[in-house]
């Protein structure tokens, strides 16, 4: 049976706001590889004369600009996460989103991991896995120094915890 601080609601944090820079940066990076590619075509002129290459470009960059414009300030609004004395909850995505809790009983691991581009902006990453079939739960997005003492209070909380976790 559920208690009020196990059952299945928003969770209360937001992740840093530097990852609306990294979540552009990234995806910036992602279209530039595209529209790099479709200007090379648009340049050596394959496929003679068509307009297509300069039509593709366009319907790309406009695409891109979207994207890198949306995409970040959505997924900062959705993403979320917090960590009570019996559960971690999270939630996340942006066209598909999910949310996720896990009882601190039922967790196995506590891993932070911090990239080359998380390290730049400040940023890291948190998975807490568990025996769920649904997969560990990750947030994404954290300050690096929030993620350090999530990481530690997850732990301590998993160590005093009896049994396998299973």
């Amino acid at each position: 049976m559920s208690t009020p601080d196990t059952q299945l609601r928003p969770p209360r944090h937001r992740v840093s706001r530097t990852a609306i820079g990294y979540w552009s940066v990234r995806a910036l990076l992602g279209w530039l590889v595209l529209l790099l590619a479709e200007f090379g075509w648009l340049l050596t002129g394959i496929g003679g004369h068509s307009s297509a290459p300069l039509i593709t470009l366009i319907i790309t960059g406009s695409l891109a600009v979207a994207h890198v414009a949306v995409m970040p300030q959505w997924r900062y609004r959705v993403h979320r996460w917090e960590v009570t004395s019996h559960a971690v909850y999270t939630q996340a995505g942006w066209f598909n989103q999910e949310r996720r809790i896990a009882p601190v009983a039922r967790i196995q691991t506590v891993d932070s991991e911090r990239g080359p581009f998380e390290q730049l902006f400040g940023l890291a990453n948190v998975t807490v896995t568990t025996a769920s079939a649904a997969g560990p739960l990750r947030i994404h997005g954290l300050d690096r120094d929030i993620a350090q003492r999530l990481v530690e209070e997850l732990t301590a909380r998993t160590e005093a915890v009896l049994g396998d976790a299973t």
